[in-house]
C-alpha cells in the first residue's frame, strides 16, 4: 500500500523547493504539479508532490493520521 501525506509548500525554485510536514521541512519535487506555488497544499509520495488538495482537506487528513497514531497500541507483539 502506498501512503500520500499533505504537505504544505514553503517555497519554489522551478520544479522543486521545499515543503513542511507537521513540523519538519524537506526538499520535493514538483514535477508532476509544474503549477505549484509557495502557499499551495500538496499530496507528497516518496518526496513527489502527486496532486494538489485544499488546505482544509490537508488538515482534516493530518487530523485523522494523529488520531490514528494515538489510538495505535504501540506494545509490540
Amino acid at each position: 500500500m502506498c501512503l500520500a501525506i499533505p504537505a504544505r509548500v514553503l517555497t519554489v525554485d522551478g520544479l522543486e523547493g521545499e515543503v513542511e510536514l507537521s513540523g519538519v521541512v524537506r526538499r520535493a519535487s514538483f514535477q508532476l504539479l509544474p503549477e505549484t506555488r509557495a502557499g499551495d497544499w500538496v499530496l507528497l509520495h516518496a518526496g513527489f508532490a502527486i496532486a494538489a488538495v485544499d488546505e482544509e482537506e490537508a488538515r482534516d487528513t493530518l487530523a485523522l493520521f494523529r488520531s490514528l497514531e494515538a489510538g495505535s497500541d504501540t506494545g509490540g507483539p
